[in-house]
C-alpha cells in the first residue's frame, strides 16, 4: 500500500469525522437561527453521538459482508446528502434528521480503517493503521478550528456545504484510485453478521482486554477536551474563541508523533509501546493542573495526553485487527463501541466535575481514570500477544 493512498485514506478519516464535531462551537449560532433554548440545543451533539455510536454497531460490520468499496463510496455519498440537508435546514426538525444521518453515516472512517488493514501487508499493517487513525484523531482536533473560521467567513451553514463539497471532491478521487479488492466473504444474514459482533468479544480475549483499555484513555481525552474552553475563557485568562481553537492545532502535533506507533507493533513491541504511553498519560496531568499557571505547561500536557491517546489506539487496533482476518469490519466495530462509550462519559463526567470542583477536580479525575488504565494493563499483559 503506497503512502500517497495511505494518506488519502487519512484524509477522508479526518473529513469524515470532522462532521460529527463541527457543531461544537456553533451551538450559539444554531440557537439563534431555529430559536432553540440554550438548555435544550446541546441535544444536537447528543444526537450525533448516539447514531454515531448505532453506526458503529449496525453500519460499520457491513464491511465483512459486502463489497468494500462500494460501501465507502456509497455510505460517503450519503453523507454529503445529510450534510447538505444540515446546511439547508429551515426547521429545527430537519436539522435534528440531518445531525443524525450525518453521526450515523461519519462512521465510514471505521470501514476505512478496517479496509486499509486489509489492503497492506502484514510487515507494514501497523505503520499504515497507525497513519490513517492518525488521520481520525486529526479531524477530531482540527474540526472546531475548521468551523470556527468558516462560521466567521461565511456563517455557520458554510461549515455543512463546504464539508460536503470536499467529501464529493473525495468521492471522486476514491472512485479513481480504490483498488478492487476481491475476498471470500460467508454467507451470514444481517441478523447473524450483528450477533457475531458479539461473539468476537466472548471468543478474542485480546478484543476485550484493548476495548476497556480504548475506553479508558477515550475517557481520557473527552475529559480534556470537553471543559477546556471554560477555564480559558473566564478570568483570568479570557482567552478569545480563536486563540482557544489554536490549541486544538497543538493537539495535532502528539497524534502525528504517534502514528509511528504502528511501526512499534509490528516489531513485537505493543505492549511496551502500550506501558510507555500510559506512563505519559498520567504524567500529562501533572503538567495540565498548572492551566492557570501556565500555559506552556497546559500546551506541554496536551501534547503528552494526546501522543500517549493516539500511540495506544494504534497500538490496540494493530494487535485486534490481525484476530480474524475474514471479519475485521466487526472487529473495529466493537473495538470502536467502547470507544464511543468511553468518550461520552468523559464528556458528561468531565463537565459535572468542572461544575461542582473546578479544573483541579478535572485533572483529577483525568489522573484517577490514567491510573486505573495503568493498574488494568499491568493487571492483563500476560494475558495479550507481544
Amino acid at each position: 500500500m503506497s503512502r500517497a493512498i495511505t494518506l488519502l485514506f487519512a484524509t477522508a478519516c479526518g473529513m469524515s469525522v470532522a462532521n460529527i464535531y463541527f457543531a461544537q462551537p456553533l451551538l450559539d449560532q444554531l440557537s439563534n437561527e431555529f430559536t432553540i433554548d440554550h438548555s435544550i440545543i446541546g441535544v444536537v451533539i447528543t444526537i450525533t453521538q448516539i447514531f454515531y455510536g448505532l453506526g458503529l454497531l449496525l453500519l460499520v460490520p457491513l464491511g465483512d459482508l459486502l463489497n468494500q468499496r462500494r460501501l465507502i463510496i456509497g455510505q460517503m455519498l450519503l453523507s454529503i446528502t445529510a450534510l447538505v440537508i444540515v446546511g439547508t435546514a429551515s426547521y429545527s426538525a430537519v436539522l435534528f434528521t440531518g445531525m443524525a444521518l450525518v453521526g450515523l453515516l461519519a462512521v465510514v472512517t471505521q470501514t476505512l480503517v478496517a479496509f486499509a488493514a486489509t489492503m497492506a501487508s502484514p510487515t507494514e499493517r501497523g505503520r499504515v493503521v497507525g497513519i490513517v487513525t492518525s488521520g481520525i484523531v486529526i479531524g477530531i482536533l482540527l474540526a472546531r478550528t475548521f468551523a470556527g473560521l468558516l462560521t466567521d467567513l461565511a456563517g455557520w451553514r458554510s461549515v455543512y456545504l463546504v464539508s460536503a463539497t470536499l467529501m464529493f471532491l473525495m468521492v471522486c478521487i476514491f472512485l479513481k484510485v480504490l483498488p478492487k479488492v476481491e475476498r471470500e466473504v460467508k454467507a451470514l444474514s444481517y441478523f447473524q453478521l450483528i450477533k457475531s459482533v458479539f461473539m468476537l468479544f466472548i471468543q478474542e480475549r485480546t478484543l476485550r482486554i484493548r476495548s476497556v483499555l480504548a475506553m479508558l484513555i477515550f475517557a481520557d481525552f473527552s475529559i480534556l477536551w470537553t471543559p477546556l474552553v471554560l477555564p480559558l475563557s473566564a478570568p483570568p485568562l479570557t482567552l478569545s474563541h480563536s486563540v482557544i481553537g489554536a490549541f486544538g492545532l497543538i493537539g495535532v502535533a502528539g497524534a502525528l508523533a504517534a502514528a509511528q506507533a504502528g511501526k512499534f507493533a509490528d516489531r513485537g513491541y505493543g505492549q511496551k509501546t502500550t506501558g510507555i504511553a500510559l506512563v505519559l498519560l498520567l504524567i500529562s496531568w501533572l503538567f495540565i493542573n498548572y492551566l492557570e499557571k501556565s500555559l506552556f505547561a497546559l500546551v506541554v500536557g496536551i501534547i503528552l495526553l494526546d501522543l500517549a491517546v493516539q500511540a495506544i489506539h494504534v497500538t490496540n487496533q494493530t494487535m485486534i485487527l490481525p484476530l480474524r482476518a475474514e471479519a475485521r469490519s466487526r472487529l473495529t466495530a466493537g473495538y470502536m463501541v467502547f470507544y464511543s462509550i468511553g468518550s461520552a462519559g468523559g464528556s458528561i463526567a468531565s463537565t459535572q466535575t468542572y461544575a461542582h470542583f473546578g479544573w483541579e477536580g478535572v485533572c483529577l479525575l483525568g489522573a484517577s481514570i490514567s491510573t486505573i488504565a495503568l493498574i488494568f494493563w499491568v493487571m492483563t499483559r500476560r494475558f495479550t500477544k507481544y
